[in-house]
Formats: structure tokens, C-alpha cells, sequence
């Protein structure tokens, strides 16, 4: 019964070209050793394909220079917050009126300093699940787990005188597994 069932989802799986059903299949060898333009019919399975991943398949597009980016994988989101992070939060930036600040040293080895700002909703924190938060200093394992409790998170950094977003390859937004850029 299980080869039966492996044998129908292998049929299923198999997508029928219908054009050019007048043509024989011809081998590989020949089609490779011709000049183009000819037409054949062959048979093919698919072992693998590019891109493997659907974030290569999208690019950043700026739409004043006319250029396109990757969008960073897990690794270059890493090392942007990790750049990020060796600026220390400016606490003149903290507590304004419409958002209320915390922060704290980490007890690891490089003793971080991470400011988390609560953005306050008609001068009033939220639930959790409503809230949105900035959050300066913090690494991508920290940025996942407060997606997972908060509504929103927009990874930040501050200035002199205002918190800024992150190089703009990276996402402005995070909102539980999904993922917002410029």
C-alpha cells in the first residue's frame, strides 16, 4: 500500500509539457552538440535549482540611485546589529513623551548595553501583544525572542540628538516571522 501510495504522489509530481507533442525526445548529448535556435522535446527530472532560498529570489530596489541589493540573510542581519551594537544607547534619548525607555548591561564577555523603548499608545503603554518597541544594541537572537512576545519591533540606533534606523538593507520592522525593508 505505502509503494502504491509513493508510486501516485512521484505521478503527481511529474508536470507534462504539451507543446511540441509532434516531436520524438531526443537525448541530451545531441541537443548539447546543436546549434541554436532548434526545437526538442526531452524528458527531465529536476535535482536542484537556483535560488534555493525565496529571499535570493527578491532584491532591494532603491528607487533614487536605480540600484539593486541582496536581502541579507541571517548572517549579514547578524553583522549589521552587531555593528549597531557597539554604539553605546544615548541616554539624553530616553523617556521622551511617546516612549518610555529600560535599559540594562549584558553579563556576557562584551557587556553590551541594550535600550529597549516602549512606544506609548495615547501617553499609555499597551499590552504585549499591541506593543510597538525600538530596541537599541540588541543581537539577532535577543531581536527573535522579543518578536515572539511584542507586536512590533524596529531595530534602532541613536545619534546626538534622535534614535535613526539601521543601514537600510536590513529590516526596518519586525513583526512576529515577518520581516519589513526600505
Amino acid at each position: 500500500d505505502l509503494e502504491l501510495h509513493l508510486q501516485r504522489c512521484q505521478q503527481l509530481s511529474v508536470t507534462v509539457l504539451t507543446d511540441h507533442q509532434d516531436l520524438s525526445n531526443t537525448e541530451l548529448k545531441t541537443i548539447t552538440s546543436s546549434t541554436a535556435p532548434q526545437q526538442y522535446r526531452i524528458r527531465a527530472k529536476l535535482r536542484t535549482y537556483k535560488p534555493q532560498k525565496l529571499h535570493q529570489s527578491v532584491k532591494l530596489h532603491c528607487s533614487k540611485c536605480n540600484s539593486l541589493q541582496e536581502v541579507p540573510d541571517r548572517d549579514d542581519f547578524d553583522f549589521i546589529l552587531n555593528g549597531s551594537a557597539g554604539t553605546a544607547p544615548n541616554p539624553e534619548l530616553h523617556n521622551t513623551s511617546w516612549y518610555e525607555s529600560v535599559t540594562w548591561t549584558t553579563q556576557d564577555q562584551k557587556q553590551r548595553e541594550i535600550a529597549i523603548h516602549f512606544v506609548k499608545h495615547d501617553e499609555m503603554l499597551q499590552h504585549p501583544e499591541d506593543t510597538l518597541l525600538m530596541i537599541e544594541g540588541g543581537t539577532l537572537k535577543e531581536i527573535w525572542k522579543l518578536t515572539k512576545r511584542f507586536k512590533c519591533v524596529i531595530p534602532v540606533r541613536s545619534t546626538e540628538d534622535d534614535l535613526e534606523l539601521l543601514d537600510l538593507s536590513a529590516p526596518f520592522l519586525l513583526q512576529g516571522n515577518v520581516k519589513y525593508y526600505g
